[in-house]
């Protein structure tokens, strides 16, 4: 695997060997060994899947405290973009994002560390989008920030009048909430 540092901390693109022969094609999608040698050591404990249709934001979410959680992501079918958001306590890049475009055609993973917000967009007609955690949901620990929140300025790729997103993300804070709220 190439494993491909982003302009923030912690963020990194990981890139499979991808074989391919007259059947088709075969990767390592995760390894433990390569991951660990690549300064990830994150163990994964649970896997999630969602399948969206194009236009939909998910995010930006992340987990707050001892329950946050780092996260390999993917895309099984389709295209996506993928945001990271620093949200990191004293950071230099905190507010700062990385967006990257992951498909079942480029084959890219994003490993988000913990500590970040996290949201994709779909690009294509839909998506089945798969990722790892390695902290188990904690609910009462979940924290978001409005997508659209123009202090972090993601460009989700989508017009505005075709997003779709949940009422809950539409009325998530900001990041000026979250600044606020640190400071008090």
């Amino acid at each position: 695997m190439n494993f491909i540092k982003t302009e923030i901390d912690g963020v990194v693109i990981v890139e499979p060997r991808v074989f391919t022969d007259a059947r088709g094609y075969f990767f390592e999608s995760y390894n433990e060994k390569e991951f660990n040698e690549n300064g990830i050591p994150n163990r994964f404990i649970q896997d999630n899947q969602s399948k969206s249709s194009y236009g939909v934001v998910r995010g930006l979410h992340c987990q707050l405290g001892e329950h946050s959680q780092a996260k390999l992501v993917r895309v099984l079918s389709g295209r996506v973009l993928d945001v990271a958001v620093d949200v990191r306590p004293k950071s230099p890049t905190f507010g700062k994002h990385v967006a990257v475009e992951l498909s079942d055609e480029n084959m890219r993973q994003l490993f988000i560390p913990r500590h970040f917000l996290h949201g994709f967009s779909v690009l294509s007609e839909s998506a089945i989008f798969a990722y790892k955690v390695d902290n188990l949901y904690n609910p009462k620990s979940e924290f978001g920030i409005r997508y659209d929140d123009p202090e972090i300025g993601v460009d989700w790729r989508v017009p505005a009048d075709k997003i779709i997103t949940s009422e809950k993300d539409r009325i998530a804070h900001t990041l000026r909430d979250l600044l606020n709220a640190c400071v008090k």
